[in-house]
């Protein structure tokens, strides 16, 4: 994995201690990664519902014996409080990832996304601000910006929540503003935009769009879209996630601090677009997927039909700088999801099927 790591390198001048939450999910087993190769003190916390063990397994296989040695991992839950309050001892910086992500979960599972995300998510801010925690930075989403049809977002300026995984982060900006104001607690919320990267689950009902397409074309499975395929996202790379929450923890910048950001690279590609850069891209090594189309569906209830983020306040007040476009992440994390489908019992197609 590229994060980038001479810019990285620069915001931590020492070792400090950082607890990141959700640690052996997609995104938090990569900023484990990222925080050991530069030598720090990590504390995971997961309790394996939707994180895997073998993303821990592949950080150690990243990272040296000696960095390793810096992690301890907690099994634990953040609706918790005991378990919250345990993890944040001692330590400096929270990344907190850990949530139960997906629109069309929360729709089914609603109580169960509120007890995670917002309850959960208290229960972190309350432990962080016991435990003297220097800075809080969470996991927002770009699904609070609702049924607000302007592009590109605003971070000032949203709408209507469509789902219960959209108002739960819409619940956990607001309860980290109250923190900043009432309790001194330094908070910082980065609002994502369809994170995608090595170690995202292509299993599973609720799996991301490009793992789950690749894995369809590789196992001869058909690949849907859900609408016409104009639907549109800004595809973020997990390498610039891992900037922007290094980024967030460690500015000096007053001004930066208990704000929200959008993590995104301000494009936007389409449903189309990204099936049609899939497939050129394995077709390269898969000739026989040359002709494949994808298979188009009703639009799914709670999506938008576009997302475009504004990145100019995170630029201005973090510094933040994308290192990936949408096709360089794509070309970086394609060995990876290729050889981690393999694992799948159905077989994987020959480069040489014709």
């Amino acid at each position: 994995m590229t994060y980038c790591n001479a810019l990285l390198a620069s915001l931590i001048s020492r070792s400090r201690c950082w607890l990141v939450t959700g640690a052996a999910g997609f995104i938090g087993s990569n900023l484990v990664e990222a925080l050991l190769s530069l030598d720090q003190e990590v504390v995971g916390l997961d309790n394996f519902s939707t994180g895997h063990p073998r993303n821990l397994e592949e950080v150690q296989d990243q990272v040296s014996k000696e960095q390793w040695k810096r992690f301890r991992m907690l099994c634990a839950d953040i609706r918790d409080t005991q378990d919250c309050q345990s993890a944040c001892k001692g330590v400096h910086y929270v990344l907190h990832q850990a949530a139960l992500g997906s629109v069309p979960r929360s729709i089914r599972e609603p109580a169960a996304a509120h007890a995670s995300n917002v309850t959960g998510f208290l229960n972190m801010l309350v432990a962080a601000r016991e435990a003297g925690v220097k800075r809080f930075v969470y996991a927002s989403s770009s699904s609070v910006y609702g049924d607000s049809p302007e592009l590109p977002k605003v971070e000032d300026r949203t709408g209507r929540c469509l789902s219960p995984y959209a108002a739960t982060k819409r619940a956990d900006e607001l309860y980290a503003d109250v923190f900043a104001r009432c309790y001194d607690l330094q908070t910082i919320g980065l609002r994502y935009f369809n994170v995608f990267g090595p170690r995202q689950d292509p299993e599973g009902p609720y799996a991301a769009v490009i793992p789950k397409w690749i894995s369809a074309l590789l196992h001869s499975e058909s690949a849907f879209i859900n609408g016409d395929g104009t639907t549109s996202r800004d595809f973020c790379y997990v390498a610039n996630v891992v900037q922007a929450n290094l980024l967030a923890a460690t500015t000096n910048n007053a001004e930066g601090v208990n704000q929200v950001y959008n993590v995104a690279v301000n494009e936007r590609t389409s449903l189309n677009q990204l099936f049609e850069m899939l497939r050129q891209r394995l077709a390269a090594r898969y000739p026989n997927l040359r002709d494949r189309r994808p298979v188009y569906r009703e639009p799914r209830l709670g999506d938008i039909a576009h997302s475009e983020a504004d990145i100019s306040r995170a630029r201005r007040l973090l510094g933040y700088k994308p290192t990936h476009r949408v096709e360089q992440g794509l070309d970086e994390a394609l060995g990876w999801y290729i050889s981690h489908d393999a694992l799948r019992t159905t077989p994987i197609l020959s480069s040489r099927t014709l």
